[in-house]
Order: C-alpha cells, then sequence, then structure tokens
C-alpha cells in the first residue's frame, strides 16, 4: 500500500475524488497518532488560503514535504461555491500556479523544462487539437452558463473585454495585482480604445451571489455596459477584439481564441511574451521568466503535463479528451434545448425526467395541455414546441400552424430501462425529432434523414460496430425484463426453421402509423403461419400485454393453432439466440435481430425496413440507401436518441448507458420476472411514480 498524505482540514479531506487525483491514501491527521502521521509522505494544503498555514506548520513538524493542492483549469458543468466537484485538480509540490511571489512546478517547467517535454512534437499537436476542441465547443473553467449571447443585447461595433474577479481571492494577492489595479485596467481600456464599447464582466461567483466583485455593482460610463448574467465566457470573448485582465483564467481562455490579452497582475501565462503585461516589469517574478513561450506551449505545461483528471461519470484518473468530450456533449444538447420551450402531453410522472432531457442554463420550460394555456403564459414565434408521442396532437398542430413553429417530437429512444415504461420507469433514453418521430412512416422523420443522408465516417462506424458488441456481450435489449428458459422450452426437430414472432401492443401508435394490412397480432401470426408452413414459431407477447398494463392479447385458440411456443416471460436477447429468423409488424425485437444477424421480415413499415437489410412486404420510396448494420446502429444508436446518467443527471453517451443497465442488472440478481402479481406490479407503479413526481430532482 502507498505512504498516506496528511491533512489536516475536514473540508479538504471530505473532498470528493481526492484519493484517485492523487493516487494515493488521504489520512484526517487528527485521527493517528504523531508517530502515524510521521510515516506519512507529505502533507497537503489548499493552495495559498489562510487554511493552509496550519498545513504548514504541520508539514515543518513532521520535516515533511508540504504538496500544495487547487483545481485545475477546468472545473466542472458548476462551480465549486454552489458544490460541484471539481473534474481537475493540480498537485504543486514546490508553490502553487497562481502565486507569482516564488516559483511553482508549472513556472519551472515552462523556464527549464528539464525533461524537454515541450520539445515533444506529438504533445504540441495534441495540444493544438484540444485547444481548437476546446475552444470550438466553448468550454471554459465553469460550464453553467448560457451559451446564447441573444440575451445580452450587445452594442454594435468595436467591442473590449474588461474582467472582474471576487474581492480577496488569493490569485489577486498573490498574482501581484495593487490595490487600485482594477480601478486603472478600466480607466486604461476605456482611453486606449476610445471608439469601442467597453464589456464588464462579473466573476460566476458573484453572480451565484457567493462573492463581491473588484468593481462597483454600477459603473456609470456611457460606454461601459456591465454583463451581469451567467454567459459563457468563450461566447462572449468571440465577440470582442481585446481583453484586460488582473489575473482571471479567461485571459488565457481569450489567447486560445486569438484574442490579444493586457494583463494587470502577473496570472500563470504572463511573463511569457503572449501577453502585454502592465505590471512592474522590474519584480522578480518576471525575472524568473525569460523564456519565450507560445501559447500552445503554455497550454500543453498547465492542462496537460501539471493539471490531473477525473472521468466526469466513473470518478478515475482519465485524460483531458476525456473531459472535454463529456462537457462538449453538455453542451452540444444545450445549445438545442436553449430558449423557451413549451411542453405538451407530459403526465406529472414524466415532467422532472423530461427536464432533464430538455435541460440548458437559464432556459425556461413550462408544461401546458392546451394552446390557450401556452399563449397566456407568452408561447410566440421564438418559442420551442415539444410534445409525447401523440398527447395533445391537435392542440399541438394547432399552435404549429397559427405561430409556424415546428414540433419536436418525443418518444422513448431504444436502450430504455430496467423494468418497463408502462410501470412508470424513469426512461435513459429519448429521442426528441425535429421532422417527425421514427415509427411513423408516413413523414420523414430526423432518423431516416439520418439513414439517408449521413456520410458515416469510419470512426463513427468503429463506434457503432463496438457498441454493439457491448450490446451483444452483456445481452441488452430495450426493457431487460424475462427470466423463463427458452432453450428447453423449444421442442423444434433437427433442421426446422426457428421464427420469432413478437406481439406488439395493438393500440400503438407505431402500428397505426407504421402497418398497411397486417396491423394486429393475430393477423402476424395467420400471416407467418402462410409463409413458413413447416417452420417452428415461437410468439412472444409484448412485455406491456404479459403486464396488463395494454391492449394486445391473442386469443388461446389461435396461439395453439398458429404458433408452436408461447414465451411470455423470457428475455428478447434469450429469445433472439434461439431462433434462425424474426418475423414482425414494426416492433424494435426485429431491429434487435439485425445486431444479431438475424433474418428479419417485415411486415409493416419500421425505421429499419427499406435498407436493404431485411425481407419487406412494403416498400417507401424515400428510403432508397443501401446500409450496412453498423450504419443503421451508428443512426439508431448514436446520432438519434439523447442518453441521460441519472446518477448525475448529466448527457451521457449509450456506451455508459451500457455499463449502467450492466451493472443495475448484476447488483439485482440478473433480469427479473415480467409477469408478476397484480398488487405487486401496482405497488412498484406506486413507488415509480412517487419517485418521479416527489423525490426525483437534480
Amino acid at each position: 500500500m502507498s505512504q498516506p498524505v496528511l491533512v489536516c482540514s475536514k473540508s479538504i479531506y471530505l473532498r470528493s475524488g481526492l484519493p484517485a487525483f492523487l493516487g494515493v491514501p488521504v489520512v484526517y491527521s487528527s485521527k493517528i497518532n504523531n508517530k502515524q502521521q510521521k510515516q506519512a509522505q507529505a502533507v497537503i494544503a489548499w493552495g495559498r488560503k489562510p487554511s493552509a498555514t496550519k498545513a504548514e506548520e504541520l508539514a515543518q513538524s513532521l520535516n515533511l514535504p508540504l504538496w500544495r493542492l487547487e483545481d485545475g483549469f477546468i472545473h466542472s458543468m458548476g462551480q465549486g461555491v454552489l458544490g460541484a466537484s471539481s473534474y481537475s485538480l493540480v498537485i504543486d509540490k514546490k508553490g502553487i500556479y497562481y502565486d507569482a511571489t516564488q516559483a511553482s512546478e508549472l513556472e519551472d517547467l515552462l523556464e527549464h523544462d528539464p525533461s524537454q517535454q515541450l520539445l515533444n512534437s506529438d504533445l504540441l499537436a495534441r495540444a493544438e487539437h484540444l485547444i481548437q476542441a476546446i475552444t470550438s465547443q466553448r468550454i471554459s473553467k465553469y460550464n453553467n452558463a448560457s451559451l446564447e449571447l441573444a440575451s445580452l443585447n450587445l452594442p454594435v461595433g468595436k467591442k473590449v473585454l474588461v474582467v472582474d474577479q471576487t474581492a480577496g481571492d488569493m490569485s489577486l494577492k498573490y498574482g501581484l495585482v495593487q490595490a487600485t489595479s482594477a480601478e486603472q485596467m478600466l480607466a486604461t481600456a476605456l482611453a486606449e480604445h476610445p471608439e469601442a464599447q467597453i464589456l464588464l464582466k462579473s466573476h460566476p461567483d458573484v453572480l451565484a451571489g457567493k462573492k463581491q466583485g473588484c468593481f462597483p455593482k454600477d459603473c456609470q460610463h456611457p460606454r461601459v455596459h456591465c454583463i451581469s448574467q451567467a454567459i459563457n465566457p468563450l461566447s462572449l470573448l468571440a465577440e470582442v477584439e481585446h481583453v484586460y485582465v488582473l489575473t482571471s483564467q479567461l485571459g488565457f481562455e481569450a489567447l486560445m481564441l486569438g484574442k490579444s490579452v493586457t494583463c494587470f497582475g502577473v496570472p500563470f501565462y504572463a511573463g511569457w511574451g503572449i501577453t502585454d503585461d502592465r505590471a512592474d516589469p522590474n519584480l522578480p517574478v518576471f525575472q524568473r521568466r525569460k523564456c519565450k513561450r507560445s501559447m500552445v506551449e503554455v497550454f500543453a505545461a498547465a492542462y496537460l503535463l501539471y493539471s490531473r483528471y477525473l472521468d466526469p461519470e466513473r470518478a478515475i484518473r482519465c485524460e483531458l479528451e476525456r473531459v472535454v468530450e463529456y462537457i462538449a456533449l453538455q453542451n452540444h444538447y444545450s445549445l438545442l434545448n436553449a430558449g423557451s420551450l413549451y411542453g405538451f402531453g407530459f403526465t406529472f410522472w414524466k415532467r422532472n425526467y423530461i427536464k432533464r432531457f430538455l435541460y440548458a442554463p437559464q432556459n425556461q420550460l413550462q408544461f401546458v395541455w392546451e394552446k390557450s394555456q401556452a399563449l397566456e403564459r407568452g408561447f410566440d414565434k421564438n418559442s420551442r414546441l415539444v410534445v409525447w408521442g401523440e398527447r395533445a396532437a391537435s392542440e399541438v398542430k394547432a399552435l404549429s400552424l397559427a405561430t409556424s413553429v415546428p414540433v419536436w417530437r418525443v418518444e422513448d429512444g431504444f436502450i430504455r430501462s430496467v423494468g418497463l415504461g408502462s410501470d412508470y420507469t424513469p426512461p435513459l433514453s429519448l429521442v426528441i425529432d425535429q421532422q417527425g418521430i421514427y415509427y411513423d412512416p408516413n413523414q420523414p422523420s430526423d432518423l431516416e434523414s439520418y439513414l439517408e443522408n449521413s456520410d458515416f465516417p469510419p470512426k463513427l462506424l468503429e463506434r457503432a460496430s463496438l457498441l454493439r458488441n457491448r450490446l451483444l456481450q452483456n445481452r441488452l435489449s430495450k426493457y431487460n425484463l424475462g427470466a423463463e428458459s427458452v432453450v428447453d422450452a423449444i421442442k423444434a426437430a433437427q433442421g426446422q426453421c426457428i421464427i420469432l414472432v413478437p406481439g406488439q401492443v395493438e393500440d400503438d401508435v407505431s402500428i397505426r402509423k407504421g402497418c398497411v394490412d397486417i396491423a394486429d397480432n393475430t393477423a402476424l401470426l395467420k400471416a407467418v403461419r402462410a409463409a413458413k408452413p413447416d417452420a417452428y414459431l415461437i410468439y412472444k407477447p409484448h412485455p406491456d400485454v404479459v403486464s396488463g398494463n395494454r391492449k394486445g392479447k391473442v386469443e388461446a385458440t389461435v396461439l395453439k393453432q398458429y404458433s408452436d411456443l408461447v414465451l411470455e416471460d423470457a428475455s428478447i436477447p434469450d429469445c433472439l439466440d434461439a431462433v434462425d429468423e424474426v418475423h414482425t409488424m414494426t416492433s424494435l425485437v426485429g431491429f434487435e435481430g439485425l445486431l444479431r444477424g438475424k433474418q428479419v421480415a417485415c411486415y409493416g413499415l419500421p425505421f429499419y425496413a427499406g435498407w436493404g437489410l431485411t425481407t419487406d412486404r412494403h416498400s417507401l420510396t424515400r428510403r432508397t440507401r443501401k446500409l450496412t448494420i453498423d450504419q443503421l446502429v451508428a443512426a439508431t444508436l448514436i446520432l438519434y436518441p439523447r442518453y441521460i446518467n441519472w446518477q448525475t443527471g448529466a448527457f451521457t453517451t449509450p456506451e455508459y448507458v451500457i455499463e449502467l443497465l450492466h451493472r443495475q442488472l448484476q447488483e439485482q440478481g440478473g433480469q427479473q420476472k415480467n409477469k408478476v402479481n397484480w398488487f405487486y406490479r401496482q405497488a412498484r407503479k406506486v413507488v415509480h411514480v412517487y419517485r418521479g413526481v416527489f423525490k426525483f430532482r437534480y
């Protein structure tokens, strides 16, 4: 076991992920004796905060080194003052990066580069790639502000940004900022840019009401515009030509965007020849920082060599690329969800769940059932119109026609949950379609457009292939229910073709929209038997029908005449493993059969029909392309749905959803029976509704 490190601050000791960041055990010093303390390898302190004094004294008394910790340069989707845990951390055994009064490991790396790491062309290429990703995806230190600028009503013409900070912050004191520096900085910006409008940006902690800024709340000057709304810094930086900072990290983010930056203090990126430095040039820090560095080199040193990262979902060490990918996904959906949204047809139990799928910082989501309600609450042509399935369809259609606002259609995704939606189990995925909806072939949908028009680059197809393999290896389906034995129940003759006929909910909209001449389970069974008279037919009723929640039961005499085996409570993966073909109207089981290389015959027009992968009873002229299975998977499981990690309430990937489902199934001892007694099912529904309405909060 590694030697532990000591901490004498309880708040630091309880800090999320600290042992994972450090890679060693963290021990609270007051809980062990002096002899045990001396066996530690170091004492840790939080930066240069006053609380660090106690750690400094403990390290000195034990003759142990002191490590200073601080949040890294990409913190989280929130703010530390609001309780968010940081995705990054720096551990400095010499100083700390914002302390210009003495050298730090970061400063030594940039000045001396003892291991010649900054000469590594691969590292610098990686840095350039990450800079491009960070700036294009608008990733900042804190990432809980709106990406949209429309609400700011920014002035026209040339704009210059002046960045405020929190009064009393250690980065000001140790960044050699003078008492009059803030006032001098604003006066300089006004004087040096007489034709420009000056944007004065408040710090996020000030906007959150947790701190005070360095500037007065209301600066009275005709060319000064106070930015007192929570706005993503990179969105704002894109609008300005020049940036003035004291020591703010936002100055370095401006450099990444190619902006000119003037520093009135000495942040970690000053003194290397990439900033306009207004602090006294005779300060010792400038005598230490003699080397000229490019912005890319400073980024590589600070973000890649100096910082450590934890995976935001798995809480294990990772590389910066993983954090960037994670925040980029959140920002992608934040942009899609921005503005004023009106949700129609969402029952009470769904509303807390849907809020996460439609979340964006500072957006507004209101739930209504009628057109008049929406109009009374401010619905206009700039609003978004969101509807669940076919509910409130007439009201939504009327509102859309009256305002020319397109309709977003919402439905469950294809990797949903452990448990049924009709039992009010929360979904891990939804689709939000801006053209139509995947189960309705009477009009185009976003999914059909992806399938018909996407380029499907090699990396996406590789990801799709791995995703498909993970689904199969983990034996996952949409609902992940069923415990009945399949193989032992089958009595087919040797060499006899075995066909799975999945039943469906007969009043389901996918049947009404996607079927032509065969539109109920009885008709399907008869048609399959007619087409395959010598085959062994397994009929599997839909889980919602077996549960008694939905309509679609087939008479026993029909089952006896047209099927050889009925499996009411078997899992879909077990069924598919045992059969040669799937014959279906529009069931998702057909898609899952394709994933497993089964022959699939479609008697209706599901989303996966018409692409050359299935035997189709009907055709759809819009679908002209021949697809591979991985192209189908890429569009259906990666590009089209949204996924939520209910442990964090944040958007996630289908890969992580598979991890969650697999873990959940393991924890409950495998797939559970779907066919349970009525009282147990009703009790389970009550629990799910109660959680959804009253307990589900993010």
